[in-house]
C-alpha cells in the first residue's frame, strides 16, 4: 500500500495530486507539525530533515516532491506523464521541472521562511522585497514559455504541469502576480478533477 505523509498545504498535494491522477489506491497520514509530529522519532526514521512530504511504498521509502512524482510516473504511470525518454520533449519537460523547483518557486519560500517558517531572529524584512524581485524576473520568462493552449509539453498533463500550477497558486497566495497567459493556464489545470478529489482526501479532519 503507498502512503503519502504530509499536511495539505505543504508539496505534499503535488504528490496526492498525481496519485489521484493515476487512479491508483493511497492512504494519507497527516503530520501535524504544531503537535511536532514531524520531528518524532517514528517520522524522522523515514526522513531524518523532518520535512515533508514522504511516500511509502511497501517498505520502499521516498522523499523529495520531484523524485516522487517521476518515481509513481514512471512505475505507475503507464506511459503518461512523463514525456518518453530522449525526445525533444522530454527535454522541454525537464526545463521547467529545473526551472520551477529553482527559479519560481525558491523566492516564495524565501518569503515564505521570512514571514513564518524562521524563527523571529532570522528573519529579514528585507528579504520580502528581494524575493518578490526574484519571483518577478521568473514568472516573466515562464509567461513567455507557456503555450497559449493545452499543457506545457502539448497535449496532455505531464509531472511539470502540476509542479506549475501549485507553484502559482502559492504566488497569488504570496499576492504576486502573473501575467494572462500563465493565469489562463492555472485556470485549465485547477479545474481537473483529480485536484479536488486530492484537496478532499488531504484536507484536514
Amino acid at each position: 500500500m503507498i502512503i503519502l505523509y504530509g499536511t495539505q498545504k505543504s508539496r505534499a498535494l503535488r504528490v496526492s495530486w498525481l496519485l489521484e491522477e493515476l487512479g491508483i489506491e493511497w492512504q494519507f497520514h497527516f503530520i501535524d507539525f504544531a503537535k511536532g509530529e514531524n520531528r518524532s522519532e517514528s517520522f524522522l526514521a523515514l526522513n531524518p530533515s523532518g520535512k515533508m512530504p514522504v511516500l511509502t511504498d511497501g517498505d520502499f521509502v521516498l522523499t523529495e516532491s520531484a523524485a516522487i512524482m517521476r518515481y509513481l510516473a514512471e512505475k505507475y504511470g503507464q506511459g503518461h506523464w512523463l514525456p518518453a525518454p530522449g525526445s525533444q520533449a522530454s527535454g522541454i519537460h525537464e526545463r521547467w521541472v529545473s526551472f520551477v523547483i529553482s527559479e519560481l518557486e525558491q523566492p516564495l519560500w524565501n518569503m515564505g521562511k521570512h514571514r513564518f517558517a524562521l524563527p523571529k531572529e532570522w528573519q529579514l524584512e528585507a528579504m520580502q522585497n528581494v524575493a518578490k524581485w526574484e519571483f518577478t524576473q521568473a514568472a516573466a520568462i515562464a509567461e513567455q514559455w507557456i503555450p497559449e493552449s493545452g499543457f506545457v509539453c502539448g497535449s496532455e498533463p505531464m509531472i511539470a504541469d502540476i509542479l506549475l500550477t501549485q507553484t502559482l497558486g502559492w504566488a497569488l497566495g504570496f499576492e504576486q502576480s502573473i501575467g494572462p497567459k500563465l493565469s489562463a493556464y492555472r485556470d485549465r489545470m485547477k479545474d481537473r478533477p483529480a485536484l479536488a478529489a486530492a484537496l478532499a482526501k488531504t484536507a484536514p479532519k
